[in-house]
């Protein structure tokens, strides 16, 4: 329970329409959870103007429930006059600033870094809570496959949870004694002020292609989304760039935070170098130190990169580092690796943008014989960016043996239209070497026949997702599952 004239503190601009003197018990943006409380205490309703609805059309539902605390854009036209009302120029930012306060800002008692960028967000979240945990630190977790505290896992529903959530995972966090935090950090996140009132300690940023262009319209205003967490960043705070995407030093241009580089191309604060690559790991020369990872593939360099860069500006020694990083396996459902008795290997990937399909069948091709065999399996998501359905089609082509067209998540969208948009993509040469199979399932079971010893199949899109969904429904469907019931593992 926090006073109201504490949580108004951490508001720059408001209007106070009423009195002061009220108990918040609770912080709400939902107004269905409000329910009348004790004389003198009330839950807070925040009345956000989304994209779907306007929360200011539930203000008179609210009150009816015993909502009397309640902050808004703007006022109705008949005030209640038991009723306090905040009036804010942007209730979503003062939901996250608000959410902060009301949990005592953890985010200023731990270091909290975010990583922003298209591909690679989650493998380096994951990576950095493993590897600060084998240094020894209590560390959370914010990714979107799963939130941790400390080792105990808390379910994810977004990439970014919502600032109420967002703040109370923090606060358990700081009371089970974590020192980090390691968070992804989504544009959509960003633009919502879902990370309003949140001190960073560092923002790393991997790289950016064109995706969610369904939300943004524009990748001038997906660019624009990315570049605004690293403007926020304080003084204090570092932020880490990736200066081998072309966007990367655009990324910090109005950076007050200390800013440092990672490269494998040119000189930078975190240079790495690969000396050999294969299918069991990655040796690198990073910073004048020859390492061996796990971890393999150009775009796990650059992963590995932004996490070492990362711990060191957070003060871990540099030979540690190294050391505890060469033990660090792949996060689930990201380049991971099935092998099969015959020598064939299958590989489930996240990999949903054009970027993220061109990076995985590239490291593919570079790593295994010229006349290898590689079959890939990949849908797109309904209800999302349609451009890039027919070039996610084209990659595919262009770098597999050959392509099984299949479902992804259809969410709402008829399956059959998203398999016709993909199929544009497909070059009139390589048209026979398509096959379209709706049914996910019988996509996969159809590769794993098709794939010959010693050959690589692709099943791209999913990763780590345990269901599929269809029509706001989400049915349980994993393609690790799916793959190790075909080779019998």
């Amino acid at each position: 329970m926090k006073p109201l004239t504490n949580l108004l503190k951490s508001l720059k601009r408001y209007e106070l329409v009423g009195k002061e003197d009220w108990n918040i018990t609770e912080v709400l943006f939902d107004s269905r959870k409000i329910a009348a409380g004790a004389d003198g205490e009330t839950q807070l309703y925040v009345a956000q103007k989304g994209t779907q609805t306007d929360g200011h059309q539930y203000i008179p539902q609210v009150i009816a429930q015993g909502g009397r605390v309640i902050v808004c854009e703007d006022l109705p036209e008949t005030v209640d006059p038991e009723v306090t009302y905040v009036k804010v120029p942007d209730s979503s930012y003062a939901l996250g600033v608000v959410a902060s306060a009301f949990y005592d800002n953890p985010s200023r008692k731990l270091k909290l870094v975010g990583i922003t960028g298209t591909n690679g967000k989650t493998t380096t979240v994951t990576l950095l809570h493993k590897l600060f945990t084998q240094l020894g630190y209590k560390t959370g977790l914010l990714s979107t496959i799963v939130n941790k505290v400390g080792l105990e896992e808390v379910p994810s529903t977004h990439t970014t949870p919502d600032a109420v959530e967002l703040n109370a995972l923090l606060a358990r966090m700081v009371d089970a004694g974590c020192a980090y935090c390691f968070m992804e950090v989504s544009s959509h996140s960003i633009c919502q002020n879902r990370i309003a009132g949140l001190h960073f300690t560092g923002g790393i940023f991997s790289n950016i292609t064109h995706d969610h262009l369904d939300f943004h319209k524009t990748f001038a205003n997906y660019i624009a989304a990315k570049k605004a967490f690293f403007d926020k960043l304080p003084k204090t705070a570092f932020a880490l760039t990736n200066v081998d995407d072309k966007n990367g030093m655009v990324m910090v241009q109005n950076c007050h935070a200390k800013i440092c580089t990672y490269s494998l191309l040119t000189a930078a604060t975190f240079k790495g170098l690969i000396l050999d690559d294969c299918f069991r790991g990655l040796q690198m020369r990073v910073n004048n130190r020859e390492v061996y990872f796990k971890l393999c593939g150009k775009f796990n360099a650059y992963n590995l990169l932004a996490i070492y860069g990362a711990a060191v500006l957070l003060g871990a020694p540099e030979d540690e580092v190294l050391m505890q990083m060469s033990l660090l396996e792949s996060a689930a459902g990201r380049f991971q690796l099935i092998y099969r008795n015959d020598g064939s290997t299958a590989i489930v990937d996240y990999a949903h943008t054009p970027d993220a399909l061109q990076n995985v069948l590239s490291t593919i091709r570079e790593t295994i014989k010229n006349d290898t065999e590689v079959i890939t399996v990949v849908g797109c998501g309904g209800d999302r960016d349609k451009t890039k359905r027919p070039e996610m089609a084209e990659i595919a082509c262009k770098l597999s043996t050959k392509v099984i067209l299949t479902s992804d998540n259809p969410r709402t969208e008829n399956p059959t239209d998203i398999l016709n948009d993909m199929l544009v993509g497909v070059p009139a040469g390589k048209k026979k070497n398509v096959v379209v199979i709706e049914n996910r399932r019988e996509a996969i079971k159809t590769a794993c026949m098709l794939l010959q010893p010693g050959g690589v199949l692709l099943i791209a899109g999913k990763g780590h997702e345990n269901y599929q969904e269809i029509n706001h429904v989400k049915h349980h469907f994993d393609d690790t599952e799916e793959v190790k019931k075909c080779f019998n593992t």
